[in-house]
Protein backbone atom coordinates (compact mmCIF):
# COMPACT_ATOMS: atom_id res chain seq x y z
CA UNK A 1 0.00 0.00 0.00
CA UNK A 2 1.45 3.63 -0.81
CA UNK A 3 2.81 5.67 1.72
CA UNK A 4 2.66 9.60 1.71
CA UNK A 5 6.05 11.49 2.41
CA UNK A 6 4.69 14.15 4.30
CA UNK A 7 5.95 17.57 5.57
CA UNK A 8 6.18 16.75 9.76
CA UNK A 9 5.14 19.23 12.72
CA UNK A 10 8.21 20.36 13.68
CA UNK A 11 7.07 23.04 16.09
CA UNK A 12 3.92 25.43 16.60
CA UNK A 13 5.98 28.47 15.20
CA UNK A 14 6.97 26.94 11.64
CA UNK A 15 4.35 27.01 9.64
CA UNK A 16 6.46 26.48 6.30
CA UNK A 17 9.70 24.73 4.82
CA UNK A 18 11.82 24.65 1.68
CA UNK A 19 13.35 21.49 0.03
CA UNK A 20 16.72 21.61 0.48
CA UNK A 21 17.60 18.61 -1.71
CA UNK A 22 16.18 14.82 -2.08
CA UNK A 23 18.62 12.28 -1.11
CA UNK A 24 17.38 9.40 -2.92
CA UNK A 25 16.01 9.64 -6.35
CA UNK A 26 12.84 8.13 -8.13
CA UNK A 27 13.14 3.87 -8.01
CA UNK A 28 15.23 3.76 -4.94
CA UNK A 29 14.65 0.96 -2.80
CA UNK A 30 14.46 2.55 1.24
CA UNK A 31 14.09 0.73 4.67
CA UNK A 32 11.58 2.44 6.64
CA UNK A 33 13.41 5.10 8.81
CA UNK A 34 16.20 5.74 5.88
CA UNK A 35 16.38 9.87 5.47
CA UNK A 36 15.01 10.95 2.18
CA UNK A 37 14.94 14.32 1.61
CA UNK A 38 16.68 17.65 3.55
CA UNK A 39 14.05 20.38 4.92
CA UNK A 40 15.05 24.14 6.06
CA UNK A 41 12.93 26.06 8.01
CA UNK A 42 13.56 29.55 9.34
CA UNK A 43 14.69 28.14 12.39
CA UNK A 44 16.32 24.36 12.12
CA UNK A 45 17.21 22.02 9.31
CA UNK A 46 15.65 18.37 9.36
CA UNK A 47 15.49 15.29 7.40
CA UNK A 48 12.57 13.29 6.39
CA UNK A 49 12.89 9.66 6.82
CA UNK A 50 10.62 6.71 4.77
CA UNK A 51 7.50 6.44 6.37
CA UNK A 52 7.88 2.40 5.60
CA UNK A 53 9.90 0.25 3.78
CA UNK A 54 9.51 0.24 -0.23
CA UNK A 55 10.51 1.95 -3.92
CA UNK A 56 10.37 5.34 -3.89
CA UNK A 57 8.01 6.05 -6.51
CA UNK A 58 7.36 9.42 -6.80
CA UNK A 59 8.57 12.86 -6.09
CA UNK A 60 6.28 15.54 -6.14
CA UNK A 61 8.34 18.52 -5.17
CA UNK A 62 11.76 19.03 -6.15
CA UNK A 63 14.76 20.69 -4.31
CA UNK A 64 14.00 24.60 -4.04
CA UNK A 65 10.33 23.91 -3.62
CA UNK A 66 8.79 25.76 -0.46
CA UNK A 67 6.02 23.74 1.02
CA UNK A 68 3.94 23.71 3.90
CA UNK A 69 3.58 21.39 7.15
CA UNK A 70 1.38 18.48 6.11
CA UNK A 71 2.12 19.09 2.30
CA UNK A 72 2.59 15.62 0.47
CA UNK A 73 6.64 15.24 -0.77
CA UNK A 74 6.41 12.31 -2.53
CA UNK A 75 5.01 8.51 -2.27
CA UNK A 76 6.82 5.42 -1.33
CA UNK A 77 5.16 2.19 -2.69
CA UNK A 78 5.80 -0.80 -0.74
CA UNK A 79 5.18 -3.12 -3.37
CA UNK A 80 8.60 -3.88 -3.20
CA UNK A 81 9.43 -3.72 -0.18
CA UNK A 82 10.86 -7.21 0.43
CA UNK A 83 14.14 -5.90 -1.79
CA UNK A 84 15.27 -3.15 0.14
CA UNK A 85 18.75 -3.61 1.32
CA UNK A 86 19.91 -2.92 4.88
CA UNK A 87 19.88 1.18 5.24
CA UNK A 88 23.57 2.34 5.63
CA UNK A 89 22.01 4.35 8.53
CA UNK A 90 21.26 1.48 10.40
CA UNK A 91 23.68 -0.84 10.06
CA UNK A 92 25.94 -1.36 13.26
CA UNK A 93 29.37 -0.22 12.77
CA UNK A 94 31.93 -3.24 13.00
CA UNK A 95 33.40 -3.39 16.45
CA UNK A 96 37.48 -2.28 16.48
CA UNK A 97 36.71 1.02 13.50
CA UNK A 98 38.95 3.18 13.79
CA UNK A 99 38.81 5.58 17.10
CA UNK A 100 40.49 8.23 15.15
CA UNK A 101 36.89 8.44 12.53
CA UNK A 102 34.82 8.71 15.29
CA UNK A 103 36.44 12.08 16.71
CA UNK A 104 36.81 13.29 13.07
CA UNK A 105 33.14 13.29 12.90
CA UNK A 106 32.35 14.54 16.26
CA UNK A 107 34.82 17.89 15.36
CA UNK A 108 33.26 18.80 12.37
CA UNK A 109 31.25 21.65 12.79
CA UNK A 110 29.92 21.85 9.41
CA UNK A 111 27.86 18.31 8.83
CA UNK A 112 24.45 17.26 10.09
CA UNK A 113 24.52 14.56 12.73
CA UNK A 114 23.50 11.85 10.26
CA UNK A 115 26.46 12.58 8.53
CA UNK A 116 28.15 12.40 11.17
CA UNK A 117 27.18 8.97 12.13
CA UNK A 118 27.73 7.89 8.65
CA UNK A 119 31.55 9.04 8.55
CA UNK A 120 31.71 6.73 12.29
CA UNK A 121 30.02 3.92 10.68
CA UNK A 122 32.40 3.87 7.25
CA UNK A 123 35.47 5.04 9.39
CA UNK A 124 35.61 8.50 6.85
CA UNK A 125 37.29 11.32 7.73
CA UNK A 126 35.11 14.53 7.50
CA UNK A 127 37.75 16.64 7.02
CA UNK A 128 38.65 14.91 3.34
CA UNK A 129 34.84 15.49 2.09
CA UNK A 130 33.36 17.98 0.47
CA UNK A 131 30.14 19.27 1.46
CA UNK A 132 27.48 19.94 -1.07
CA UNK A 133 24.69 21.37 1.36
CA UNK A 134 24.14 25.06 1.91
CA UNK A 135 27.12 26.88 2.63
CA UNK A 136 29.52 23.43 2.22
CA UNK A 137 27.96 21.77 4.67
CA UNK A 138 28.41 17.72 4.82
CA UNK A 139 25.15 15.45 4.14
CA UNK A 140 24.71 12.10 4.84
CA UNK A 141 25.22 11.65 0.89
CA UNK A 142 28.54 13.56 0.39
CA UNK A 143 30.22 10.85 2.96
CA UNK A 144 28.60 7.92 1.70
CA UNK A 145 29.95 9.05 -1.77
CA UNK A 146 33.40 9.50 0.15
CA UNK A 147 33.14 6.06 1.55
CA UNK A 148 32.62 4.43 -1.92
CA UNK A 149 35.21 6.00 -3.49
CA UNK A 150 33.40 8.90 -5.40
CA UNK A 151 34.33 11.98 -3.42
CA UNK A 152 38.05 11.36 -3.00
CA UNK A 153 40.45 14.08 -3.11
CA UNK A 154 43.02 13.51 -5.61
CA UNK A 155 46.41 13.59 -4.20
CA UNK A 156 48.21 17.30 -5.39
CA UNK A 157 50.91 16.89 -7.55
CA UNK A 158 54.93 17.83 -5.30
CA UNK A 159 55.42 22.01 -6.06
CA UNK A 160 59.17 21.33 -7.27
CA UNK A 161 61.37 22.50 -4.37
CA UNK A 162 62.25 26.34 -5.97
CA UNK A 163 58.59 26.84 -6.60
CA UNK A 164 57.50 26.22 -3.14
CA UNK A 165 60.38 28.27 -1.29
CA UNK A 166 59.21 31.11 -3.45
CA UNK A 167 57.91 33.65 -1.22
CA UNK A 168 54.19 34.74 -1.50
CA UNK A 169 54.34 38.02 -3.98
CA UNK A 170 53.69 41.80 -2.59
CA UNK A 171 50.30 42.96 -2.79
CA UNK A 172 51.13 44.95 -5.99
CA UNK A 173 51.73 41.47 -8.32
CA UNK A 174 48.24 39.71 -7.32
CA UNK A 175 45.98 38.72 -10.15
CA UNK A 176 43.43 41.49 -11.52
CA UNK A 177 40.57 41.07 -13.01
CA UNK A 178 40.74 40.73 -16.50
CA UNK A 179 40.13 44.38 -17.90
CA UNK A 180 36.13 44.57 -19.19
CA UNK A 181 34.85 41.24 -16.79
CA UNK A 182 32.33 42.77 -14.68
CA UNK A 183 30.79 38.81 -13.10
CA UNK A 184 27.89 38.97 -10.96
CA UNK A 185 25.71 36.04 -9.13
CA UNK A 186 22.35 35.39 -8.23
CA UNK A 187 22.30 33.32 -4.46
CA UNK A 188 18.89 32.53 -3.54
CA UNK A 189 18.14 33.58 0.34
CA UNK A 190 18.17 30.65 2.63
CA UNK A 191 15.01 30.40 4.74
CA UNK A 192 16.88 31.63 7.47
CA UNK A 193 18.20 34.51 6.09
CA UNK A 194 14.63 35.68 4.23
CA UNK A 195 13.21 35.08 7.82
CA UNK A 196 15.98 36.88 9.69
CA UNK A 197 15.23 39.98 6.64
CA UNK A 198 11.76 39.86 7.15
CA UNK A 199 11.99 39.73 11.06
CA UNK A 200 14.27 43.16 11.39
CA UNK A 201 11.86 44.84 8.67
CA UNK A 202 8.83 44.04 10.57
CA UNK A 203 10.68 44.78 14.21
CA UNK A 204 11.45 48.31 12.59
CA UNK A 205 8.06 49.38 11.55
CA UNK A 206 6.23 47.74 14.11
CA UNK A 207 8.09 49.49 17.55
CA UNK A 208 9.36 52.54 18.29
CA UNK A 209 12.68 51.57 18.34
CA UNK A 210 15.12 53.74 20.45
CA UNK A 211 18.65 53.46 21.75
CA UNK A 212 20.41 54.72 24.88
CA UNK A 213 24.51 53.95 25.09
CA UNK A 214 26.41 54.19 28.39
CA UNK A 215 30.43 52.76 29.23
CA UNK A 216 31.16 49.97 31.23
CA UNK A 217 34.51 50.05 33.57
CA UNK A 218 35.26 46.55 32.85
CA UNK A 219 38.61 46.57 34.61
CA UNK A 220 36.99 44.70 38.20
CA UNK A 221 35.77 41.70 36.23
CA UNK A 222 38.81 41.63 34.03
CA UNK A 223 41.24 41.26 37.32
CA UNK A 224 38.27 39.19 38.52
CA UNK A 225 38.57 36.81 35.81
CA UNK A 226 42.40 36.62 35.53
CA UNK A 227 42.80 35.30 39.28
CA UNK A 228 39.85 32.75 38.97
CA UNK A 229 40.01 32.20 35.62
CA UNK A 230 42.63 28.58 36.00
CA UNK A 231 40.63 27.43 39.02
CA UNK A 232 36.93 27.94 37.63
CA UNK A 233 37.76 26.23 34.67
CA UNK A 234 39.40 23.06 36.87
CA UNK A 235 36.74 22.66 38.68
CA UNK A 236 33.83 23.72 36.44
CA UNK A 237 35.41 22.62 33.21
CA UNK A 238 34.37 25.98 30.99
CA UNK A 239 35.98 29.32 31.21
CA UNK A 240 34.89 32.51 32.36
CA UNK A 241 33.65 35.03 29.77
CA UNK A 242 32.25 37.75 30.32
CA UNK A 243 28.80 37.04 29.20
CA UNK A 244 27.59 35.06 32.61
CA UNK A 245 27.98 38.77 33.93
CA UNK A 246 25.95 41.07 31.96
CA UNK A 247 23.27 37.84 32.03
CA UNK A 248 23.27 37.96 35.85
CA UNK A 249 23.68 41.99 35.70
CA UNK A 250 20.71 42.26 32.94
CA UNK A 251 18.60 40.11 35.52
CA UNK A 252 19.45 42.10 38.24
CA UNK A 253 18.11 45.25 36.38
CA UNK A 254 15.22 43.82 34.87
CA UNK A 255 13.77 43.01 38.36
CA UNK A 256 14.04 47.05 39.02
CA UNK A 257 12.98 47.98 35.79
CA UNK A 258 10.50 45.43 35.01
CA UNK A 259 8.82 46.55 31.88
CA UNK A 260 11.96 45.68 30.09
CA UNK A 261 10.99 42.07 30.78
CA UNK A 262 7.41 42.81 28.45
CA UNK A 263 5.62 42.62 25.91
CA UNK A 264 2.96 44.38 24.16
CA UNK A 265 -0.24 42.35 23.03
CA UNK A 266 -2.85 44.56 21.78
CA UNK A 267 -3.69 47.30 24.13
CA UNK A 268 -2.01 45.51 27.36
CA UNK A 269 1.22 45.00 28.71
CA UNK A 270 2.45 41.52 29.53
CA UNK A 271 5.00 41.51 32.59
CA UNK A 272 7.09 38.63 33.01
CA UNK A 273 7.81 37.74 36.11
CA UNK A 274 10.56 34.91 35.10
CA UNK A 275 14.11 35.81 32.71
CA UNK A 276 14.84 33.34 30.04
CA UNK A 277 17.48 35.40 28.52
CA UNK A 278 18.18 34.99 24.44
CA UNK A 279 22.08 35.28 23.48
CA UNK A 280 22.60 36.23 20.08
CA UNK A 281 24.70 33.84 18.21
CA UNK A 282 26.16 34.41 14.72
CA UNK A 283 26.56 31.41 13.06
CA UNK A 284 27.48 31.05 8.93
CA UNK A 285 24.08 30.11 8.28
CA UNK A 286 22.43 33.24 9.26
CA UNK A 287 21.83 34.88 13.32
CA UNK A 288 20.23 32.65 15.93
CA UNK A 289 18.90 33.53 19.56
CA UNK A 290 18.85 30.45 21.81
CA UNK A 291 17.57 30.98 24.92
CA UNK A 292 18.87 30.51 28.59
CA UNK A 293 15.66 29.33 30.24
CA UNK A 294 14.98 30.58 34.06
CA UNK A 295 18.49 31.88 33.92
CA UNK A 296 17.87 33.63 37.01
CA UNK A 297 18.15 30.19 38.73
CA UNK A 298 21.25 29.66 36.96
CA UNK A 299 24.96 29.80 38.38
CA UNK A 300 27.73 31.46 36.35
CA UNK A 301 29.49 27.97 35.06
CA UNK A 302 25.86 26.77 34.25
CA UNK A 303 25.41 29.90 32.25
CA UNK A 304 29.10 29.68 30.22
CA UNK A 305 28.45 26.16 29.54
CA UNK A 306 25.21 26.73 27.91
CA UNK A 307 26.65 30.05 25.73
CA UNK A 308 29.32 27.40 24.86
CA UNK A 309 26.93 24.54 23.90
CA UNK A 310 24.56 26.98 21.91
CA UNK A 311 27.32 28.19 20.13
CA UNK A 312 28.61 24.62 18.93
CA UNK A 313 25.19 23.54 18.42
CA UNK A 314 24.67 26.56 16.48
CA UNK A 315 27.35 25.97 13.63
CA UNK A 316 26.38 22.30 13.72
CA UNK A 317 22.94 23.13 12.72
CA UNK A 318 21.61 20.63 15.75
CA UNK A 319 19.44 23.55 17.74
CA UNK A 320 16.45 22.16 18.71
CA UNK A 321 13.03 24.18 18.71
CA UNK A 322 13.17 23.93 21.84
CA UNK A 323 16.29 25.99 22.34
CA UNK A 324 14.99 28.59 20.16
CA UNK A 325 11.73 29.01 21.62
CA UNK A 326 10.51 31.96 23.94
CA UNK A 327 12.65 34.88 25.53
CA UNK A 328 11.59 37.71 27.84
CA UNK A 329 15.46 39.89 26.89
CA UNK A 330 18.39 39.55 24.69
CA UNK A 331 22.22 40.16 24.76
CA UNK A 332 23.57 39.99 21.61
CA UNK A 333 27.95 41.06 21.71
CA UNK A 334 29.42 42.70 18.75
CA UNK A 335 32.89 43.10 20.30
CA UNK A 336 33.64 39.23 19.56
CA UNK A 337 33.26 40.47 16.13
CA UNK A 338 35.47 43.58 16.90
CA UNK A 339 32.55 46.39 16.91
CA UNK A 340 33.40 49.49 18.99
CA UNK A 341 29.77 50.48 18.72
CA UNK A 342 26.58 49.69 17.43
CA UNK A 343 22.76 50.24 17.49
CA UNK A 344 20.97 46.67 18.32
CA UNK A 345 17.53 46.15 16.63
CA UNK A 346 14.83 44.41 18.79
CA UNK A 347 13.67 40.38 18.60
CA UNK A 348 10.16 40.65 18.98
CA UNK A 349 7.93 40.44 20.47
CA UNK A 350 10.34 41.54 23.11
CA UNK A 351 10.96 45.31 23.91
CA UNK A 352 14.60 45.32 24.83
CA UNK A 353 17.93 44.07 24.11
CA UNK A 354 21.38 45.07 24.86
CA UNK A 355 24.39 45.48 23.03
CA UNK A 356 27.63 44.74 24.22
CA UNK A 357 30.99 45.68 22.30
CA UNK A 358 34.85 45.25 22.04
CA UNK A 359 36.98 46.25 25.20
CA UNK A 360 39.54 48.34 24.75
CA UNK A 361 41.91 50.10 27.03
CA UNK A 362 41.41 53.97 27.29
CA UNK A 363 42.69 56.61 29.57
CA UNK A 364 39.74 57.55 32.00
CA UNK A 365 39.73 60.12 35.38
CA UNK A 366 40.07 57.80 38.36
CA UNK A 367 40.07 59.95 42.09
CA UNK A 368 41.22 62.95 40.60
CA UNK A 369 44.28 61.34 38.17
CA UNK A 370 44.56 59.56 34.64
CA UNK A 371 44.77 55.84 34.55
CA UNK A 372 44.29 53.05 31.63
CA UNK A 373 40.76 51.35 32.35
CA UNK A 374 39.56 48.54 30.25
CA UNK A 375 36.11 49.99 28.66
CA UNK A 376 33.38 48.73 27.42
CA UNK A 377 30.19 50.85 25.36
CA UNK A 378 27.16 49.43 25.96
CA UNK A 379 24.02 49.70 23.78
CA UNK A 380 20.17 49.35 24.99
CA UNK A 381 17.51 49.68 22.31
CA UNK A 382 14.23 49.30 23.80
CA UNK A 383 10.31 49.70 22.57
CA UNK A 384 9.62 53.62 23.57
CA UNK A 385 5.50 52.51 23.05
CA UNK A 386 5.89 50.77 27.18
CA UNK A 387 9.07 51.80 28.07
CA UNK A 388 10.21 55.74 28.93
CA UNK A 389 13.26 57.05 28.01
CA UNK A 390 14.52 57.84 31.88
CA UNK A 391 13.74 54.11 32.29
CA UNK A 392 15.44 52.62 30.07
CA UNK A 393 18.45 55.04 30.76
CA UNK A 394 18.52 53.74 34.67
CA UNK A 395 18.14 50.30 33.58
CA UNK A 396 21.54 50.62 31.85
CA UNK A 397 23.16 52.66 34.84
CA UNK A 398 22.00 49.35 36.75
CA UNK A 399 23.59 47.26 34.51
CA UNK A 400 26.72 49.23 34.52
CA UNK A 401 26.89 49.34 38.29
CA UNK A 402 26.42 45.40 38.56
CA UNK A 403 29.25 44.61 36.59
CA UNK A 404 31.83 47.17 37.66
CA UNK A 405 31.18 45.96 41.15
CA UNK A 406 31.19 42.08 40.76
CA UNK A 407 30.65 41.63 44.08
CA UNK A 408 27.49 42.78 44.15
CA UNK A 409 26.10 39.77 41.65
CA UNK A 410 26.73 37.80 44.32
CA UNK A 411 24.13 39.76 46.38
CA UNK A 412 21.58 40.62 43.92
Amino acid sequence: MPANIVVPEVGESIVDARVAKWLRKEGDVVAAGDPLVELETDKIDLEVGAPQGGVLSRIDRHDGSDVKVGEVLGVIDEAQAGAAPPSPSAEAPENGRDAGAAAAAARSPRATPTAKKAAEQHEVNLATVRGSGDAGRVMRRDVEQAAAGGAAPAPAAPEPKAQRARPAPPVSEAPRRPAGERTEERVRMSKRRATIARRLVEAQSTAAMLTTFNEVDMTAVMALRDRHKQPFKDKYGVGLGIASFFVKASIGALRDFPRLNAEIQGDEMVLKHYYDIGIAVGASEGLVVPVLKDADRMGFAEIEKQIRDFARRAEDGTLSLADLKGGTFTITNGGVFGSLLSTPILNPPQVGILGLHKIQERPMGVNGEVALRQMMYVALTYDHRIVDGAEAVKFLVRVKELVEDPGALLLN
